[in-house]
């Protein structure tokens, strides 16, 4: 492991940024980041802050995320998120490891499975799938899954029967289980 110290640039923001705002930047060495896989068509960068250290390692395609934890034995899933015919979302889920790494379209956000958040957490995407569900709350519920052949309530296995499809969007899902 290779090691250097650095000093961050701390220099006031500019254009429409509030008076007295700062941007903070640190010089990496080219080395480094054309070992990362970094080049000028593959620019993002995730970053990580536990209260003490900063994370940067290089974002991840989709498929290279489950690329990976599929060689780590984990189970993983892609779902396809559409509005009508238009591909607005791929999400590739890690049921083993509860992580995922979605990949928009440029459609508008709200077309998209999270909206604004590029990087959703296990919790982001439960919540979605029951989104795309008929409400726990709803009356009527124990017919609807007995109609389904769904012993409890599962968005999951909601989803496989139903597709995700609601009646107030045309918005649906498909899903893969990736070996």
């Amino acid at each position: 492991m290779e090691r250097r110290i650095a000093k961050i640039n701390i220099s006031s923001a500019g254009g429409t940024a509030s008076s007295g705002s700062k941007t903070c930047k640190v010089t990496l060495p080219t080395s480094w980041v054309e070992a990362m896989g970094i080049d000028g068509g593959r620019r993002e960068l995730e970053l990580t802050f536990d209260g003490q250290t900063i994370t940067l390692s290089r974002r991840l395609s989709g498929p290279e995320f489950a690329s990976r934890r599929l060689a780590q034995g984990h189970e993983i899933r892609v779902l396809r998120f559409y509005d009508g015919d238009i591909l607005c979302s791929t999400i590739y889920a890690d049921f083993t490891g509860q992580a995922v790494a979605v990949e928009n379209q440029p459609v508008p956000l709200v077309k998209t499975a999270f909206g604004n958040n590029p990087l959703p957490d296990w919790k982001d995407f439960q919540r979605f799938l029951e989104e795309r569900c008929i409400p726990r709350q709803r009356a009527g519920l124990r017919e609807y899954l007995d109609a389904l052949g769904l012993e409890e309530y599962d968005p999951l296995a909601i989803i496989e029967k139903t597709g995700g499809r609601m009646a107030e969007d045309q918005q649906w899902l498909t899903m893969e289980v990736l070996k």
